[in-house]
């Protein structure tokens, strides 16, 4: 049962993995219709990352196949995100904001930004982050250095 009618969620989503996916699950149980912020290819470059990214059109591309196996796709709206804010800050529509724990602190400033445009903060859903096989957080870096798959199933022993 969705609790909001419009919730947004964010992020760069590369090697959408068992974590992002708990994420999304958890924005489309929540809000009825949902905003899928995908960080756009000059936002990723501006992001200090470990490894290199996929194209905006790579992932988008698994996004979507991701919403549509799951039948959630006529639910979503995916929009590219331009900046670490982008419609949570402005918009009046958006009524939750969908995070892990890793983007909790930049929930916050979203908040803080509506507050000084004086919109109403936004209501705050919080995720844990999902663990792999060791209960340590499955991450796209980790997938990428070949160490655990997108399941979190261990690949390679990881030096101690």
């Amino acid at each position: 049962m969705s609790k909001f009618k419009t919730v947004a969620v964010g992020g760069t989503f590369d090697e959408l993995h068992k974590g992002h996916k708990a994420l999304l699950k958890k924005a489309f149980e929540t809000g009825k219709h949902v905003l899928v912020g995908l960080t756009s290819d000059d936002f990723v470059k501006s992001i200090a990352k470990p490894h290199p990214i996929a194209s905006y059109a790579h992932r988008l591309q698994k996004l979507t196949e991701f919403l549509q196996k799951n039948r959630l796709f006529k639910r979503a709206e995916i929009i590219p995100l331009k900046d670490a804010y982008g419609p949570a800050a402005t918009s009046n529509c958006i009524e939750a904001l969908v995070v892990s724990k890793e983007t909790e602190a930049m929930a916050a400033c979203i908040n803080e930004r509506r507050k000084r445009r004086k919109l109403q903060p936004l209501h705050l859903i919080v995720v844990d982050l999902v663990r792999d096989e060791e209960d340590s957080p499955i991450s796209t870096t980790r997938i990428r250095r070949g160490e655990i798959d997108h399941e979190g199933h261990l690949l390679k022993a990881c030096p101690k």
